[in-house]
């Protein structure tokens, strides 16, 4: 997988051996599946320069996406600080990504191998705006004095106390506060956003609590006019398969049967619902959006 992104040698092998690698490679490639375009494409975004640095990752391991069933992950880790191996110079701390190619045996590797909070020697390509790096052999465990410090540092619970609201914690692996706060009655969380504003976020998040009464119900009856016909669906499905008679779900019995999580809100008075969904659709999630000014907006069921 790395050798794709590895930086090409100068040596001329002899001539007997060049035949041989050369048919050996032809015949990997042909049994190969192929390497999509885009994905092919990703080599030529970072410099051909190599180099090993120290990284310190953040929160969370490695994910990634597969654009093509079956085919190659493109695997993202963050970085929240590194450094070049040996350097004098003090380490970076903007976040920075790293990213690489990977089979399916690489993807699972890189997941249990690559853990959060966590410092390793990565050898690299950098990209030319200086926000990736491109992974060219596999990361090592890594103990390093500067970087340890900065990852204690970043480990450190960190909370804000917001009156009328309460105590919201920073969760690293979203990175957004959350706080547990009684919605009718009922615990719930309320998250903000870590890189929104946050007085703003603050003044909304105040508003919405102070009317929530009057949104819980809007919230509610809003999902069940979008989504009650597909419950019903789901409800009949439900029944054959068991050979039994579904039993009409009404809106009223929709609205009762949701179960708050968690609310979102945003700088600008946007907001999102998040619902256990109380077995309507077999443990999926209620998903509701909208803003403080318009009202609710979309409603889907997730998961």
């Amino acid at each position: 997988m790395f050798g794709f992104f590895k930086k090409k040698s100068g040596e001329i092998p002899e001539e007997q051996e060049r035949l041989q690698k050369a048919a050996a490679r032809e015949a990997e490639r042909k049994e190969a599946p192929a390497i999509p375009e885009e994905l092919r494409a990703l080599g030529q975004k970072f410099l051909p320069e190599e180099f090993s640095i120290l990284a310190v990752t953040g929160a969370g391991g490695f994910g990634g996406s597969r654009p093509q069933e079956n085919g190659p992950w493109l695997a993202v880790l963050e970085l929240t600080a590194w450094k070049e191996e040996d350097s004098e110079e003090p380490a970076h701390r903007e976040k920075t990504q790293l990213v690489a190619l990977a089979d399916d045996k690489l993807m699972d590797y890189l997941r249990r191998r690559v853990r959060g909070d966590s410092v390793f020697q990565i050898m690299v390509r950098p990209s030319e705006d200086g926000k990736q790096f491109l992974m060219t052999e596999l990361p090592q465990p890594e103990i390093d004095p500067e970087m340890k410090a900065i990852l204690e540092e970043q480990k450190k619970p960190v909370s804000i106390w917001v009156p009328e609201l309460g105590t919201f914690t920073l969760n690293r692996l979203v990175n957004w506060f959350e706080a547990e706060v009684e919605w009718l009655g009922q615990p719930a969380r309320l998250d903000i956003d870590r890189e929104e504003d946050w007085d703003a976020c603050v003044e909304q998040a105040k508003a919405l609590m102070a009317g929530q009464k009057g949104w819980d119900e809007k919230v509610r009856a809003f999902a069940a006019q979008e989504l009650l016909d597909q419950a019903n669906d789901w409800a009949q499905d439900a029944a054959e398969h068991e050979d039994g008679e579904p039993e009409e779900i009404s809106r009223e019995q929709f609205m009762e049967r949701m179960e708050l999580d968690a609310v979102q809100i945003s700088a600008g008075g946007s907001f999102e619902f998040w619902f256990n969904d109380g077995d309507l659709f077999w443990g999926h999630a209620i998903h509701v959006t909208g803003a403080l000014d318009k009202g609710p907006e979309s409603a889907q069921m997730e998961g």
